[in-house]
């Protein structure tokens, strides 16, 4: 795959410079490459970034495009940071994220033969309690490759159900399943998700009592017609048993847009050390068929919908410390969280399951950092 990734550096080379022409000393483009590195090889700030350029040296700024013979300081990188057209920025990346799509389809062989994005929310906690505006992004992540698709703030007066249609209109739907949490569970959700082309899985809960309330009187029913399938995972020492039901009994029978499939998932887990057990039912509702999803098929798709929490959110948490970040002046907080969800999906790209480790190999080979953006670089 690494091969054949859109180089990031491609997408930023031109991008627009707000400053006034007399006083700038780094190139725009090169500030953007260098905090992309320096994310990579695991800074976790504005003076990581800074001490980046500085630490590596000449040798390793020059390729960034910088023309001087010192990088940029703490406060340039806040500066442009916080002049930076966020919403460009998300715009330029959600192409990039599109161009690697196109490059890298659904292998025909594939046991899922669709694209999922999963849809979530993450309060940026510190920064918000420092005060920052509008610190709860909206993300839509792609399930297979690990990338952010598109990403928008919140406003602080607004929720996430108004913002999910905001983030729907900035995405190319057609062909893809939207899975959501049981917040975005909405008549209108799912129905702009149908008429723009896409399907959904969307978790239902108290939120639509009535729908709930429906579901939960099917699967009781022992003589629902239901199809199934069943995983058990070894994970954290502890046993997990996935039974999937999907039936077609409540298609026609509710004025739930495009819905094709009730589905329920019941999950046992047994903690190896005490032998401990505790189950849980959830209930979802599908626009996809039965002749497009199996069972099999749906459990899969509605398991990984976590991917954006344990591959992204988390990483950006733990191994970015994300929640610890004081940034709040402007867009920076939105500029720094799109910033480290692109450099954790340019690792993803170049065969990195472990992001964490990956940032040391990076910080370690930094010829590496810049090759994973598309600088190639030849010291012969």
């Amino acid at each position: 795959m690494p091969q054949i990734v859109p180089p990031l550096a491609a997408v930023l080379v031109d991008f627009p410079d707000f400053r006034d022409p007399r006083g700038v000393r780094h190139p725009l483009c090169a500030v953007l490459l260098l905090s992309c590195v320096a994310m990579l090889c695991g800074a976790r700030g504005e003076s990581a970034i800074a001490e980046w350029a500085a630490n590596y040296g000449e040798t390793w700024r020059v390729p960034l495009g910088f023309t001087r013979p010192d990088g940029p300081s703490q406060s340039t990188v806040q500066r442009v940071f916080k002049g930076l057209d966020c919403a460009l920025l998300e715009s330029r990346l959600g192409q990039w994220a599109t161009q690697i799509l196109a490059c890298c389809p659904v292998p025909a062989d594939a046991s899922m033969p669709f694209e999922a994005m999963a849809i979530d929310g993450k309060t940026l906690r510190c920064s918000a309690r420092c005060g920052a505006d509008d610190a709860h992004l909206l993300s839509a992540f792609s399930q297979r490759l690990g990338v952010v698709l598109g990403q928008v703030a919140v406003p602080d007066k607004s929720n996430e159900i108004t913002a999910i249609d905001d983030l729907l209109a900035r995405l190319v739907l057609t062909g893809w399943v939207v899975t959501t949490a049981a917040l975005f569970t909405q008549r209108e959700i799912a129905r702009t998700i149908c008429d723009a082309g896409g399907d959904y899985l969307m978790a239902v809960k108290g939120n639509q009592p009535t729908l709930h309330a429906d579901l939960t009187l099917l699967f009781t029913d022992a003589d629902a017609s239901c199809q199934w399938a069943e995983e058990t995972r070894l994970h954290s020492g502890r046993i997990e048993r996935r039974v999937l039901r999907a039936s077609t009994e409540l298609t026609g029978c509710t004025d739930w847009p495009g819905l094709a499939q009730a589905v329920c998932m019941e999950r046992r887990v047994t903690e190896k050390a005490t032998g401990e057990t505790h189950t849980d039912v959830a209930y979802a509702i599908t626009s996809l068929a039965p002749t497009t999803a199996t069972p099999a098929q749906l459990l899969v798709l509605w398991r990984e919908h976590w991917h954006i929490e344990n591959k992204l959110h988390w990483i950006r948490d733990v191994t970015f410390d994300e929640d610890r970040s004081t940034v709040r002046a402007g867009d920076i907080p939105q500029v720094m969280a799109t910033l480290r969800s692109t450099a954790i999906g340019v690792a993803r790209l170049h065969g990195a399951t472990n992001i964490a480790a990956a940032c040391r190999r990076y910080a370690a080979q930094p010829a590496l950092a810049l090759a994973a953006i598309g600088l190639i670089l030849d010291f012969e």
